[in-house]
């Protein structure tokens, strides 16, 4: 498996991350998560839409409750061809809790805790911590990557109008 050295920081110290990073015109990569029901979902399941995919490495980090929350205000701006998806280790428990507690419900968060399929096939899992790295990738309807950010400081938010619109022309 492709280690990254340096990749990612946290506070300024160097993180490796685990996979290939995933390109800009690259198929997605296949993934195995859960959902906040339990259920196994993959990249199939969304076949037809365009995503928008957001990975962070807690929702209970104030970096990542920005970032969740800003994303679920856009996605009620968004057509129903566009669907946003968060992607992190968290518990499915934890992420509902989460969910209901910050009032969270445009956006579909996912669990990578189990096998860590996502953050191996995306190039995002962070070696050190089995936490994923910061990242937004866009995926057309066809299923290509169309548009990939890996914030390459964990603790900073990504930039939102360049993922929505890159989601936008996907459609």
């Amino acid at each position: 498996m492709n280690e990254r050295a340096n990749a990612v920081t946290l506070h300024g110290n160097p993180l490796t991350l685990l996979g290939d990073l995933v390109a800009a015109g690259d198929k997605a990569p296949d993934f195995t998560v859960v959902d906040n029901e339990l259920k196994e979902k993959r990249l199939a399941d969304y076949a037809g839409k365009v995503l928008i995919i957001a990975s962070v490495p807690s929702l209970d980090t104030p970096v990542c409750e920005l970032e969740t929350k800003r994303f679920n205000k856009e996605a009620g701006s968004l057509s129903d061809d566009i669907v946003m998806l968060t992607v992190s280790m968290d518990l499915p428990f934890a992420q509902k809790r989460w969910c209901g507690a910050q009032g969270v419900e445009r956006l579909v968060t996912l669990s990578d805790h189990r096998e860590a399929s996502f953050g191996l096939n995306w190039g995002v899992l962070i070696k050190e911590l089995r936490l994923l790295a910061r990242a937004v990738f866009v995926v057309d309807r066809k299923g290509r990557v169309t548009y990939v950010q890996l914030v390459k400081e964990v603790t900073q938010e990504p930039d939102y109008a360049a993922a929505i619109e890159a989601a936008k022309a996907a459609v």
